[in-house]
């Protein structure tokens, strides 16, 4: 069964299309408006289209205790209208219709389709309930521009039915990606100096995170490798933590023949020390510490080695220009020299791009030939680096 949620905004209009286009397919529908819902297109009609009851009172069907057993019996919620009170009230965990009520109580995969004017879609009211409900693992669409209910034109429409019938069935698995399996590595390793230090680096791991995230919301099978990543675990992604580079070995050379893409967005330590100290090391009566380092396997490097036909790796390289040539320019040489599938290149001088909530990419082919560009969201550019790497697995 899909519920298919409906707040009180003109969009409501659009919905009939949507349950139309789910029924055809073969789904049991169960629409579940607000009451303002009900102003805009009328019960007769949404049950017309479903052969099932609409209610929206929790005390409507009070004995068969209806929030739950729709938030158990659904397979995805979808809430298409979901408009800027209906967002705020999910955000806040309110529970105080039977639409909200479902929303809370389900276990299912959750999909809005937000639709508003566009002063309330931008306010940063709606802009945190939004980032608020993603966090949770809730699918939010995009509110595409274009000419709203008066006057007006700007972001903040409905998607249009057709597209979310098909973010439903990739949440349901029906789409290309529904059983794939991917592997990601995310995150920093930390090499130990003694019990207390370690060497690092200032990876957060949210890019990593993002992608995992992306590819679960397409339906493929995750498995996250996550090297000391304290950011919140993606919904429906299997995790496994490590902390060196040599677990992060380990952990991705166990896992990478079955994984049809393999995505190496972890920073790995190129050193590690060669004898670890047992105890803390003091200060106490040292002029100065000398650190004998020794050379970590290159994770990368195996992977590739180890590849099984038909797979896709995709690499990550980190750079900052010098004397012998600019960022791109290293990274464009790293791809052609390591053979990964796509490289993903992030300028980073200063410090640019680690724990930001933004990032921006060249990827390159295995050519070293430019392939795309992507900017903004760290979850916008998973979407593209994704949608690279799609061009490669399905082919294959």
């Amino acid at each position: 069964m899909i519920v298919v949620g409906v707040a009180g905004g003109i969009a409501a209009y659009k919905t009939p299309a949507l349950i139309r286009l789910l029924t055809e397919a073969g789904h049991r529908v169960r629409v579940v408006p607000t009451e303002a819902a009900l102003r805009f297109v009328g019960r007769a009609t949404f049950e017309a289209l479903t052969g099932e009851p609409v209610c929206t009172s929790v005390f409507d069907q009070a004995a068969g205790v209806d929030h739950v057993a729709l938030a158990g019996g659904a397979r995805v919620v979808v809430v298409a209208p979901a408009t800027a009170d209906l967002l705020a009230r999910a955000a806040a965990g309110r529970a105080d219709d039977l639409l909200t009520a479902t929303l809370l109580a389900t276990r299912a995969p959750v999909l809005m389709a937000p639709a508003m004017h566009s002063a309330m879609l931008e306010h940063p009211a709606t802009r945190a309930n939004l980032a608020t409900l993603a966090a949770r693992g809730v699918t939010v669409l995009d509110s595409p521009a274009g000419r709203l209910t008066g006057a007006d034109s700007g972001p903040g429409r409905m998607a249009e039915p057709a597209d979310i019938a098909a973010a439903v069935g990739r949440l349901l698995g029906a789409g290309p990606w529904a059983g794939l399996n991917v592997l990601v590595s995310a995150g920093g390793t930390r090499e130990p100096l003694d019990p207390v230090r370690f060497l690092g680096n200032r990876s957060s791991g949210k890019q990593g995170l993002a992608l995992s995230d992306a590819a679960a919301r397409r339906a493929a099978r995750v498995t996250l490798v996550a090297a000391n990543v304290d950011q919140p675990i993606p919904a429906g992604v299997e995790v496994v933590r490590v902390g060196t580079a040599l677990e992060l070995e380990a952990a991705m050379a166990a896992r990478a023949p079955q994984a049809d893409l393999v995505v190496m967005a972890a920073a790995v330590a190129d050193f590690r020390p060669a004898e670890p100290a047992g105890a803390k090391i003091k200060r106490a009566g040292r002029d100065g510490l000398s650190l004998s380092l020794v050379p970590n396997p290159d994770i990368l490097a195996g992977l590739v080695a180890a590849r099984r036909p038909g797979q896709v790796i995709v690499a990550f390289a980190a750079e900052t220009g010098d004397a012998a040539a600019s960022a791109l320019e290293h990274a464009a040489a790293k791809a052609r020299r390591k053979g990964a599938d796509l490289t993903v290149a992030n300028v980073v001088a200063g410090g640019a791009v680690f724990g930001e909530d933004v990032n921006d990419v060249v990827l390159f082919g295995a050519d070293g030939a430019e392939v795309a560009r992507a900017s903004g969201s760290k979850r916008a550019v998973a979407e593209v680096i994704l949608d690279a790497a799609a061009a490669l697995v399905f082919e294959r």
